[in-house]
């Protein structure tokens, strides 16, 4: 027998799951305790699902049924539940069988699979999640297939099947399709897989953002407090659904709190209630979660506080918290949340402590920090931008930015997205979701808390040993405009959301100010900007000299944006006129809209009224072209609305199709909103940040090529690292000895050049009488190692006597040669020495980094990253990404050195810890690249067992 408690119960296969309608279930083993629970869901299934299920009428399931359902051995016979309030909602068994189809133990790889879905729960996506999940557990248990029979008529099963990925054989025999699926990943599986995620999870936030009816479970019955401040809130944004309160303290029947209707429960409402704004005290959580999920809620915002901000046992009340919720299928905003906005005429919500929402906008706003929120909402709303949604998630227990990014990606009503981050729970799938993203809008990332090495209070995330430098060089190769300051935040977001990407570094600076022009020509040096020479148009210039001059800038083939700097002008009295601004912001505006493919950006001192009336808007136009190129034309623009977002048909009263029903669409955005600036180097830095992004997207528009080359024994490699891990290999790992790192490199076609040791004089020389001179004399003691300006190292050494001197003099002046550990290495031609490593962190996936050897450059941490599997393109901006590069390329009349071989280098190391797993770090170190070739002198290679994959494995949702 097997309960959940048994310690043979495999609870690493228990998941929490977002179905394709947003909502949640839990999957876990079948034990012997839920046979209760397998008769009251047989119950519920239809007469035509258990035909389908059994091939013949099954009214009810045998005593010897439930048994046989219920008992597994988790091995060779293993069945799973999809859960939800604890009910089975789904289940799926599989039972190992031998080639004649008869129950069979191991080493027989094949299992015959079959599932049964309750009727109320089909078209969610219940099936396919379960899919996944009970692969990967055959898969750990050593079957490589899956074989089912269905009958024809079960067309929703086929198409389970059919459409997993899977390599599949499918064929009729005895009235029935006999399906078989082999289980091993393909590309077309993990897509599937990742289609469906990104689905589930934007449809999830999408019922939080646009609810039918709300209630504000904590709503006070006398004016103040959280709830009753919420309740006004969303009043006065005018919530286009309904609204109710709810408060614990009011007796039976209906009541009214603002004018709404208001009860005791959510229970009593009587009508569905989607989203719940839970703002009572932390002990009254649980009761409010359960009240709300036994009566169908979809969503909850947790303003509640005193979570895992507040300690080891708040972080305790938070995990409830959550596993409560997702037991019910809800998904959460929070703890200790400040809310959500959704601008959206067709909705209007404003589900937050936030006092007036924003304008309607095409900014979607993510922050995890309440303060910080509020301080974005007022900075955007001075300098005049609007929101589409705003997100301010608290201790983001459950939904996460990761989701929303999955809602942003294809939301029409979303130009540009933002994010405050102090934390990333899962950086590896962060980093791809943003790659994708990116590739069709702005995402601009400030990450707080950078330094501090702590993770902020009620943030629960993996730990992850990689830097944050590190972090934030795959974020920016994935697309990311990564930025260091919350008004750099909203310098970038303003720029993006208000004007089109620029085709090009060259800057045009106009302006009735010379030291003002030469501040903004100095500045787009700095940020590796072309500026042309400014264009002054002396203090005397009118709005019309303005509107003349930005009007020929914009029709200059020869610029790609255009900066235009304004002081108060002098009038015909020679006064100083400030105006109000209007006249120079229509005149700007009117010569901007003859060139709408070139950004505009405004720096002004002291003109009154000038930035608001730039942010006023005359006309519209699409936002989110691809970046304009000067020789090739745009392509085409993405489509308004993603797949599936056709409306489903209601059951009880809510869709459920992929998508919820369409709403009504904010307007395009206002393009004439002519970001204003109170300082050069903030306008020219929005700036610089547009154009590298631009040029990020024409270049991701075509992927490199990964090193593919004739010499890699990868046969020969996974061969050897067999024989040294062994059958039982050290979990920490081991550490490769000389001899055999220097044969797995070689498998992948990376020479290391021959160390001899060199313990006395006499072995010195004659290891360098082996190596041929000249040579050099290193010692390889850890603390001088790699470091030549502490004197470990003597080079040239032409003969015997001067080995020998050299070797009396290093022993002399650092310490015996049992100390030093001395060795003699071949000379190799001049060059430059770098460094190349590769290592694998389990949140954020395989790194490849590059730099120049040094303590100079360690110092400084001058070192490029890239994911793993790197490409062409990737290893030739790890070259040029450095500070250092110029040294690569003929510094000061140096000869340039073989960029190609080192670009190489790189492209082998990536294909060997991408194709072998187990190694899990390589270091090369120094390899010296010269004019032609290069040469890698040492090397240090870790091997351990395979870490887990999880962005392979199936959907589930973090639990921490």
């Amino acid at each position: 027998m097997t309960t959940a408690s048994d310690p043979a119960y495999p609870a690493h296969w228990e998941a929490d799951v977002v179905l394709r309608d947003g909502g949640t279930a839990r999957i876990r083993p079948i034990t012997t305790e839920d046979a209760e629970r397998l008769v009251s869901f047989y119950e519920l299934v239809s007469d035509e699902s258990k035909y389908y299920r059994f091939f013949a009428p099954y009214p009810r399931l045998s005593a010897k049924d439930v048994h046989r359902f219920t008992h597994h051995d988790y091995v060779d016979r293993v069945g799973l539940a999809a859960t939800v309030g604890g009910e089975f909602i789904a289940t799926v068994r599989y039972d190992r069988i031998n080639a004649q189809g008869r129950p069979a133990s191991a080493p027989a790889d094949e299992a015959e699979v079959a599932f049964l879905v309750q009727d109320a729960h089909q078209g969610r996506g219940v099936a396919s999640t379960l899919l996944e999940h009970i692969a990967e557990v055959a898969r750990e248990r050593g079957i490589r297939r899956f074989a089912a029979e269905v009958l024809p008529a079960n067309s929703k099963m086929i198409k389970v099947f059919t459409d997993a990925g899977y390599q599949q054989k499918r064929s009729f025999e005895d009235g029935s399709v006999h399906l078989t699926l082999d289980l091993e990943p393909t590309a077309e599986s993990l897509a599937v897989q990742r289609a469906r995620e990104h689905r589930a999870e934007a449809r999830s936030v999408q019922r939080l953002l646009s609810p039918r009816s709300v209630a504000v479970v904590g709503a006070g019955r006398a004016p103040g407090g959280v709830g009753r401040a919420v309740l006004r809130n969303v009043l006065d944004a005018g919530f286009t659904g309904r609204t109710y309160a709810v408060n614990k303290a009011l007796g039976p029947g209906t009541h009214e709190i603002e004018g709404v209707p208001a009860h005791a429960s959510v229970g009593a409402i009587g009508e569905p209630v989607d989203l719940a704004i839970l703002a009572v005290p932390a002990e009254r959580v649980p009761e409010a979660v359960a009240d709300c999920g036994e009566h169908g809620v979809q969503s909850l915002v947790v303003l509640s506080a005193d979570y895992a901000e507040s300690g080891e046992s708040g972080r305790e009340r938070q995990r409830a918290l959550v596993r409560q919720a997702r037991s019910y299928g809800m998904r959460l905003i929070g703890p200790n949340a400040f809310g959500v906005i959704n601008t959206a005429a067709g909705v209007r919500l404003n589900a937050s402590l936030a006092p007036e929402a924003p304008p309607a906008g095409r900014i979607g706003l993510f922050t995890q920090s309440g303060a910080i929120g509020i301080a974005l909402l007022s900075g955007l709303y001075r300098r005049g931008a609007g929101l589409s949604t705003f997100i301010s998630a608290g201790n983001r227990a459950d939904l996460s930015g990761n989701d929303f990014l999955q809602y942003w990606h294809e939301d029409p009503d979303t130009d540009v997205v933002l994010l405050y981050l102090e934390s990333i729970g899962n950086p590896r799938k962060f980093t791809r979701l943003a790659r994708r993203t990116a590739a069709a809008k702005p995402v601009v990332v400030v990450k707080g808390g950078r330094h501090s090495g702590t993770t902020p209070p009620g943030h629960a995330v993996p730990v992850t040993k990689v830097p944050d430098a590190t972090v934030s060089a795959l974020l920016r190769q994935a697309g990311v405009i990564l930025v260091g300051t919350v008004t750099e935040l909203v310098d970038a977001g303003l720029l993006l959301a208000g004007q089109p990407l620029p085709a090009g570094p060259r800057v045009a600076i106009l302006g009735n100010s010379e030291s003002l022009g030469l501040l903004t020509y100095d500045a787009c040096l700095t940020e590796g900007l072309r500026p042309l020479r400014p264009l002054d148009l002396t203090t005397g210039a009118t709005p019309a000299d303005f509107r003349a001059a930005l009007a020929a800038a914009l029709a200059d083939d020869a610029c790609d944006a255009v900066v235009v700097t304004a002081i108060p002008w002098v009038g015909e009295s020679g006064a100083l006129e400030s105006g109000d601004g209007q006249v120079l912001a229509d005149a700007l505006r009117e010569a901007a809209s003859a060139a709408p493919a070139k950004p505009v950006a405004v720096v002004h001192v002291e003109i009154g009224g000038l930035a608001e009336a730039l942010a006023a808007a005359t006309r519209t136009v699409r936002q989110n072209p691809a970046p304009p190129t000067p020789a090739n034309p745009a392509p085409p623009a993405l489509a308004e609305h993603g797949p599936g977002r056709s409306p489903g048909t209601p059951t009880g009263g809510r869709p459920q199709d992929d998508l919820p029903p369409p709403r009504e669409a904010t307007p395009p955005r206002e393009a004439s909103r002519i970001p204003a600036y109170p300082a050069a180097e903030r306008a020219v830095r929005a700036l610089a940040e547009a154009v590298r992004y631009a040029r990020w997207r024409r270049e991701a528009a075509e992927p490199g090529r990964a090193g593919e080359y004739d010499d890699i024994d990868e046969p020969g490699a996974a061969a050897l690292i067999d024989r040294i891990l062994g059958p039982a290999p050290d979990a920490r790992g081991t550490t490769l000895s000389a001899e055999d790192a220097g044969e797995l490199l070689g498998r992948y076609g990376i020479p290391l050049r021959p160390t001899l040791p060199a313990p006395d004089p006499e072995r010195a020389a004659e290891a360098a009488a082996r190596l041929g001179y000249p040579v050099a004399l290193k010692t390889t003691a850890p603390h001088l190692r790699h470091r030549p300006d502490l004197g470990g190292v003597r080079l040239d050494l032409a003969d015997e006597h001067q080995l020998a001197r050299a070797y009396a003099e290093l022993t002399a002046a650092l310490g015996k040669p049992e100390e030093l550990g001395p060795v003699v290495q071949a000379m190799v031609p001049r060059g430059v020495d770098t460094v190349v490593r590769a290592s694998i962190d389990s949140a954020v996936g395989a790194v490849l980094s590059f730099g120049l050897a040094g303590a100079a450059s360690e110092l400084l941490g001058d070192t490029a990253h890239r994911l793993i599997p790197a490409t062409d393109r990737d290893a030739r901006e790890l070259l040029r990404s450095i500070r250092t590069a110029p040294l690569l390329f003929g510094w000061r009349g140096s000869a340039p050195v073989d960029t190609a071989a080192l670009e190489e280098l790189l492209l082998r190391v990536s294909r060997l810890v991408d194709d072998h797993p187990e190694v899990v770090a390589v270091g090369l170190e120094p390899v010296i690249v010269a004019p032609r070739g290069l040469s890698v002198l040492g090397a240090t290679v870790r091997l351990a067992p395979a870490p887990p994959r999880t962005d392979l494995g199936p959907r589930r949702l973090p639990s921490y």
